[in-house]
Order: C-alpha cells, then sequence, then structure tokens
C-alpha cells in the first residue's frame, strides 16, 4: 500500500500540471480574441485595398507570380527569375536618351533591383507584341506601377483590353 501512494501521488500531480497548461484566464481569452479580431481586420482590409481602384496595397495570396529581379532594363521592364521579361502594364516610361529616363530606372532599381518582386498579371493580356508578361509589380506592398505615374516618372499607357485601369492610380 505504501509502494501505491506515491505513484498515485506522481500522477495527480501530472494531471495537476497537464490541466493548469490549458486553462486560461479571462485576460488570456480576451487577449487572444483581440489579437485574432485584428488579423480578421488586417485581412479584410488587405482584401478591400486589393479589390478597391487604387490597387496600392495586396496580400501575398493574389499574385500570380513572383521571383528575383536580377537585372533592370529601363523605367517599365525588367526580368523576374523563373517569370521572364515583364513590362510594367498601363505605364510608361521615358526611352534612353529621353528626359526622365534615368529617374525612371534609377526608382525602379531602387525598388526592385536585387529583391523578390511579386506580380499580378494581367488576365485580359498576358503579353505584349514583343512577349514581355504584362504585369502590376510590387515590392513589398508598394504598387511600383502606381508609383511611377504618382511621382511623375511615367505616363498613363492604357492599351485595351486590360484588367487594371492605369487612370485609377493617378
Amino acid at each position: 500500500m505504501s509502494c501505491i501512494s506515491p505513484i498515485i501521488c506522481i500522477v495527480i500531480i501530472c494531471i495537476v500540471v497537464t490541466v493548469s497548461g490549458c486553462v486560461t484566464s479571462d485576460s488570456d481569452f480576451n487577449y487572444s480574441n483581440q489579437d485574432s479580431h485584428t488579423v480578421n481586420q488586417t485581412m479584410a482590409n488587405d482584401f478591400a485595398i486589393q479589390n478597391s481602384s487604387s490597387n496600392t496595397l495586396k496580400t501575398s495570396e493574389h499574385y500570380e507570380a513572383s521571383g528575383y529581379c536580377p537585372y533592370v532594363v529601363d523605367g517599365d521592364t525588367l526580368d523576374v527569375e523563373g517569370v521572364g521579361r515583364i513590362r510594367f502594364v498601363g505605364v510608361n516610361t521615358p526611352e534612353r536618351g529621353e528626359p526622365g529616363y534615368q529617374e525612371a530606372k534609377d526608382y525602379v532599381k531602387s525598388m526592385c533591383l536585387g529583391k523578390t518582386v511579386y506580380l499580378n498579371i494581367d488576365d485580359e493580356k498576358q503579353h505584349d507584341k514583343y512577349g514581355r508578361v504584362l504585369a502590376v509589380v510590387y515590392a513589398g506592398n508598394i504598387n511600383i506601377n502606381q508609383e511611377l505615374l504618382k511621382r511623375g516618372y511615367a505616363e498613363v499607357m492604357y492599351i485595351p483590353p486590360s484588367e487594371f485601369n492605369p487612370y485609377s492610380w493617378t
């Protein structure tokens, strides 16, 4: 009988320790509920922003492709590993030798070169006449196409059909 008592005590202690880890106070519950609400609200905001006309931010699950950018051709064209040459849809930056060329290219380099970029490929027309993939390019949560317009480095170049309305980015 004396042999059973220490075993029972150990079992009871183990049960108490195990159960105590499962019990939370009301303040812990409210805190985690608040975090869950915040996460859900953030996801809802991201979804709303992604579907808004400004299209500035997107959640990563809405990108069709992503990859490392090893080379920037100019202000509206870059290369993405695993995808190919990308042409920024809806915008046009100055060509080599034109005023503003270097500023546009430098901005794209600062935002994309050596980084992972995310692409929302145009569902209406996926390639231009040169075979480049037409896409909105994101660096982090920044719509680079839109920023080129806002910063004055590009002009709107809307060529239908396109799922994107670049006029809404200005």
